[in-house]
């Protein structure tokens, strides 16, 4: 039996969304985000969202929260699962599209996570611990296998609140557990880009990303009240631009480091989806620039396989 579904994976620049857009309007499918920051509003250029893009096809989980508040994986989860049924009720196919590892193989895994409330006791005592503190808590608690949890001193307290939560409610504990997961019947696709070709659109995307007006947009987002750490939290553009526009950067100085840090997040994109490689979720990969007649064929046989 062929799959109801299919994702779109790859690192960042290799075209996932012109991609995701071209398959939906063939294959009669309407787009959901698997990124972590594109579901905020105002947040658009630093994010990539391209909403030109989708056309006349429909697309979920954008523009669905507003920036400076926090969105976390249980809330996509509960977001997608209502977004994917919608779309398979309707007669339509779900065209998943993103580069938040995470967010995606947890959806594709068909995981659910139990609602963990904020521990404000707990809290007090992890405040003003460092995060090689915090990590060590956290490895002490769980085994780490990436730094996804222990890469902000925010994110670290968060995770070692859920677990936390996990040790005193085993019963809800398990919802979590692979085992107990309902897989989506969903066909992978992966794009492949040379790492030269996918430098060289990383900063040009950066410079036009940055001629576009990113600066202006996060200044309007301080404007509105959202605090500079606020946007720092969200990483990457919003971080060394931020940085720039309070002056604790040049724009030189900015422009070289948000640089570095894209190329090195594309990196983890693609250890991320290796391992989901590894642990059992198989992806077609393909080149970036097949032509789409190809894209779209290869996808057809996999959704009747």
């Amino acid at each position: 039996m062929g799959a109801s579904s299919i994702a779109v994976v790859g690192p960042t620049a290799s075209g996932k969304t012109r991609r995701a857009v071209e398959l939906a309007r063939a294959l009669g499918g309407e787009i959901i985000s698997a990124d972590s920051r594109q579901v905020y509003r105002g947040m658009s250029i630093g994010t990539g969202k391209d909403l030109c893009e989708y056309g006349e096809i429909p697309y979920h989980l954008i523009d669905i929260v507003e920036a400076g508040k926090k969105y976390n994986l249980h809330r996509y989860l509960h977001d997608f699962t209502a977004a994917y049924s919608d779309i398979l009720e309707r007669g339509l196919v779900p065209v998943i599209c993103g580069g938040t590892g995470m967010y995606l193989e947890n959806a594709i895994r068909g995981i659910r996570l139990p609602e963990v409330p904020e521990n404000q006791e707990l809290r007090k005592e992890l405040e003003g611990k460092s995060l090689k503190e915090l990590t060590e808590i956290l490895a002490s608690m769980k085994a780490l296998h990436n730094n996804t949890d222990t890469d902000t001193v925010n994110r670290a307290v968060r995770a070692i609140e859920i677990q936390k939560y996990y040790e005193d409610h085993p019963e809800e504990s398990e919802l979590a557990n692979a085992d107990n997961a309902r897989p989506l019947d969903c066909a992978v696709i992966g794009l492949v880009i040379p790492r030269d070709v996918r430098r060289r659109k990383i900063t040009t995307r950066l410079k036009t990303r940055l001629d576009e007006g990113m600066a202006d947009e996060i200044r309007s987002l301080l404007d509105r009240g959202i605090p500079a750490a606020d946007l720092i939290y969200y990483g990457l553009e919003y971080k060394y631009v931020t940085l720039y526009v309070t002056g604790a950067l040049t724009y030189g100085e900015m422009f070289t480091r948000l640089e570095t840090a894209i190329h090195q997040f594309a990196k983890r994109q693609m250890t991320w989806f290796r391992g989901m490689e590894r642990r059992g979720i198989h992806i077609t990969w393909l080149p970036y620039d097949i032509p789409n007649e190809e894209l779209v064929d290869t996808c057809r046989q996999l959704l009747k396989a």
